[in-house]
């Protein structure tokens, strides 16, 4: 009997604009000393379990290549880089703290900047990349490194029973594949980085 597809959903390790709250979007940020740390975390992680990775795919923006990078080498699976999987893009927003963003465009800042780019955008490229992993990768297991904003959009789509908490960096959600649709199997798990804490304070 064939394995169901599932997909690893990754957002990527954390980074110094991550820690200062400023908006990314497709501005090229690297990890930071820690964002590195927890992309490490992971991959011993997905080393430890039982569950075997077929390969990544990820964003093309360095701070979701350079952890992908580091899963990759650590498992020993290819890597594949696919500009779709980029975050969504904020347009004047991008480089802004809350502060700033809440001052120029108020509490509805989300909806009122004017050139960023649509769920409607976001969604469409995603589900094209989805279905281009189904039609390629039937029955087997890939993480993607991705963002955000982007994943939260994804997974709201493919799994409208998801609650809509914050997606946290180097947090692992995986889905797979039935006939009615995507099952969540995990949902914004970060033990990996928890366990670490608990294990250096003994």
């Amino acid at each position: 009997m064939r394995s169901a597809t599932r997909i690893g959903w990754v957002r990527h390790g954390i980074t110094e604009w991550n820690q200062l709250g400023k908006i990314q979007g497709i501005t090229d940020i690297p990890l930071s000393a820690e964002g590195i740390r927890q992309a490490r975390l992971l991959a011993n992680r997905l080393a430890r379990e039982a569950g075997q990775w077929n390969g990544i795919y990820c964003s093309d923006l360095q701070r979701a290549s350079q952890t992908a990078e580091i899963l990759a080498e650590r498992l020993g699976i290819p890597l594949i880089k696919d500009s779709r999987l980029r975050e969504r893009s904020f347009g004047q927003a991008e480089g802004t703290t809350e502060a700033e963003r809440l001052s120029r465009w108020g509490v509805e800042w989300r909806r009122l900047v004017p050139d960023q780019e649509t769920d409607e955008i976001i969604k469409a490229r995603g589900h094209e990349f989805v279905d281009e992993l189904l039609e390629k990768h039937s029955g087997e297991a890939w993480l993607v490194v991705t963002h955000g904003s982007f994943l939260a959009r994804m997974l709201q789509s493919l799994c409208t029973d998801l609650n809509d908490s914050h997606l946290l960096n180097m947090s692992l959600t995986l889905l797979e594949k039935q006939q009615e649709g995507w099952y969540p199997l995990l949902h914004n798990c970060t033990r990996h980085l928890t366990e670490e804490t608990i294990k250096s304070s003994i």
